[in-house]
C-alpha cells in the first residue's frame, strides 16, 4: 500500500472502464454530441462502478489511485467519447482539490465520505463574465451575514454541467475589499444554488459537456469555504491536475483517430492485397500520438511524485507551472495534428458522418482543445515565466 493507502488491481480497473467504454460510452457518444446533452448513460455506469471517487484515499471510501491512474481512465474514456472523458476530468481537478487542501477540515471530511457514498458530481465556476479566462481573479466576493453564514453572486459564463452536478466548487474574493487575486474556493451543494441561464452551449465540439453560462447565486456556512487560499489550490492541484487529466484524454482521442485511420489502411490492404500510399501517412501520425502520450505520461509522473514529496516540493521547482503550460499548449497543438492527419488517412469515408470511421466528432472536440484556456493566454503567462526564470 503506499501512502494514499492505494489498493491493487489497476489493470483490472482499467479493463473494466474500457468495458464500459465499448458497451456504454461508445453507444450513446453520438447522440451526446448532436444533441449537445450530459452523457447520463456514462455517468450511471460511472457511478456504479464507483469510479467518481477514485482518487478519494481509501480512508474516504475511494480507491486511492494516484495522478497516473486517474490519467489513465481519462485517456481511456477520451477513446470512446470526448465529452465523457472531459466531464470526468473535471469532477477529479475539483475532487484533487478537495482531498489536496481541505481533508483535515471536519465539514470537508464529511463531503469526502459523502462524495463516495452517493458517488457526487463535482462542478467548477472558474471563469466570470468581466474577467474572462484568468481564473486567478475574481470581481465577485463572499458575504458573510454575521451569523457564521454566507450569501455569495457570480456572473459565470461557462459552468459545465451545472445543471447534472451535485456541488459546484466556486472562486470568489474572500470578502467586499479584497484584492481580485484574493481568492477562496468555496464547496456549494447544488441544493442551496440557484442558477439562472445567461448562455446557451451551442458548440463545434465537447457538446456534451453543456457548458452554458449562469448568474450563480448561493448561500451556505462559511465551513464551506476551503482552509486553504485559492492561490495555493491553484498552483498546486487545480493547474496541473487540468493539463495531464485534459490532455490524457486528448490522447484517448487522438488514440481513436489512428485506430479509424488503421482501420481505412487495413481494409484497403485486404482489398487491394498491397501496402496502400496512405500506410505512410498512417505512420507518421502514430509517431506523432507516442510523442502525446509519452509527454503526458512523463508529466503525469513528475506530478505524482511532487505531491508525493510535499508541498515544499513545488516551491523547490519553480520551472513545473512552465513544463506544465509546454504540455498543454503542445498536446493541444499535435490532437490537431494526429485528428487532421488521420483524417487525410480515411479521406472521404472519415469525412463522412455516416461511417464507421467518421472523424468529424474528433475533429471538431480537437479544435477545441486550443480554446479551452486559451493557448494564447498559457503563452502570456509562459513568456512572463521565461523572462523571470533563472537555471543554475
Amino acid at each position: 500500500m503506499s501512502a494514499r493507502g492505494r489498493p491493487p488491481g489497476a489493470k483490472e480497473l482499467l479493463d473494466e472502464v474500457h468495458r464500459i467504454g465499448r458497451e456504454v460510452v461508445a453507444p450513446h457518444a453520438a447522440s451526446v454530441d448532436q444533441d449537445a446533452r450530459f452523457p447520463r448513460e456514462a455517468f450511471a455506469a460511472l457511478k456504479e462502478a464507483r469510479l467518481l471517487s477514485a482518487y478519494l484515499p481509501v480512508a474516504f471510501g475511494g480507491m486511492g489511485l494516484g495522478v497516473g491512474e486517474i490519467v489513465g481512465i481519462c485517456e481511456a474514456l477520451g477513446h470512446y467519447c470526448g465529452s465523457t472523458a472531459m466531464v470526468y476530468a473535471m469532477h477529479h481537478i475539483q475532487v484533487a482539490c478537495l482531498v489536496h487542501h481541505a481533508a483535515g477540515a471536519p465539514y470537508f471530511q464529511g463531503v469526502l465520505r459523502e462524495l463516495a457514498d452517493r458517488q457526487l458530481l463535482l462542478a467548477s465556476a472558474t471563469t466570470e463574465s468581466g474577467i474572462g479566462g484568468d481564473v486567478r481573479r475574481s470581481s465577485c466576493h463572499v458575504a458573510p451575514d454575521g451569523e457564521g453564514g454566507f450569501q455569495l453572486e457570480k456572473q459565470a459564463p461557462v459552468i459545465s454541467y451545472a445543471l447534472d452536478a451535485d456541488a459546484i466548487l466556486v472562486t470568489a474574493r474572500r470578502a467586499a475589499d479584497a484584492q481580485p487575486n484574493d481568492q477562496v474556493h468555496v464547496y456549494v451543494p447544488r441544493a442551496d444554488t440557484e442558477l439562472v441561464p445567461i448562455s446557451g452551449w451551442d458548440t463545434l465540439g465537447f457538446r456534451g459537456t453543456c457548458s452554458l453560462g449562469f448568474t450563480l447565486k448561493a448561500r451556505g456556512r462559511l465551513e464551506q469555504i476551503l482552509p486553504a487560499p485559492y492561490a495555493d489550490i491553484h498552483a498546486r492541484t487545480m493547474h496541473p491536475t487540468a493539463h495531464v487529466s485534459w490532455g490524457a484524454l486528448w490522447v484517448g482521442i487522438a488514440s481513436d483517430a489512428v485506430n479509424r485511420a488503421r482501420a481505412s489502411v487495413l481494409a484497403e490492404a485486404r482489398r487491394t492485397g498491397a501496402v496502400p500510399p496512405t500506410a505512410l501517412r498512417l505512420a507518421e501520425v502514430d509517431v506523432t500520438l507516442g510523442t502525446m502520450r509519452s509527454g503526458v505520461r512523463h508529466m503525469a509522473a513528475e506530478y505524482g511524485e511532487l505531491l508525493e514529496a510535499g508541498p515544499g516540493s513545488f516551491v523547490a521547482d519553480p520551472g513545473f507551472p512552465l513544463r506544465i503550460n509546454n504540455l498543454k499548449v503542445a498536446t493541444s497543438k499535435l490532437l490537431i495534428e494526429v485528428v487532421g492527419g488521420a483524417l487525410m488517412v480515411t479521406g472521404i469515408a472519415g469525412y463522412r458522418n455516416d461511417s464507421a470511421v467518421s472523424l468529424g466528432r474528433h475533429l471538431r472536440d480537437a479544435y477545441g482543445a486550443e480554446l479551452m484556456v486559451s493557448n494564447d493566454r498559457i503563452l502570456g503567462q509562459s513568456a512572463l515565466m521565461q523572462v523571470m526564470r533563472r537555471d543554475h
